[in-house]
This record gives structure tokens, sequence and C-alpha cells, in this order.
């Protein structure tokens, strides 16, 4: 039996895969890497860093439009 975890997203929660990482959350919610930003617990997190970040059991992820101008 594959084992979850519980985390929160805007609209609220969500059960993911013991060991997901915010890309595979990404992936797994149709969003374009590129399109969007992302914050894990009040904290930014870079594109860079999207596969080393493991989720875990009550984390709150934000995911929001990137903005693009000056």
């Amino acid at each position: 039996m594959l084992q979850t975890i519980c985390i929160s997203l805007e609209n609220g929660p969500r059960h993911v895969p013991v060991g997901s990482s915010l890309a595979d959350l990404l992936l797994d919610l149709g969003h374009e890497e590129k399109a969007v930003s992302t914050a894990l617990n009040g904290q930014f997190v870079p594109r860079s860093q999207r596969v080393a970040t493991l989720l875990q059991a009550g984390d709150v992820v934000l995911i929001f439009q990137a903005i693009v101008g000056g």
C-alpha cells in the first residue's frame, strides 16, 4: 500500500506519496515549471531547488504565477 502524507495547498489539503518533492507536486498538478513560483511554509523556493525539496506532513505549499516585467 502506498504511504501518503497530507500537505496544505491554497484550495485545501492534499495527500501526496511519502518522498514527494516540490517538483513532483507541480508535475502532478499540471503546472509548467517556468510558469509558476513556489513557497514552502512561507519561504520562497527557487526552481533550482524544487527537486531537492522534499515535502513533509503538514507543509503549506503556495503556488503562484510568476510576475515578469519592469
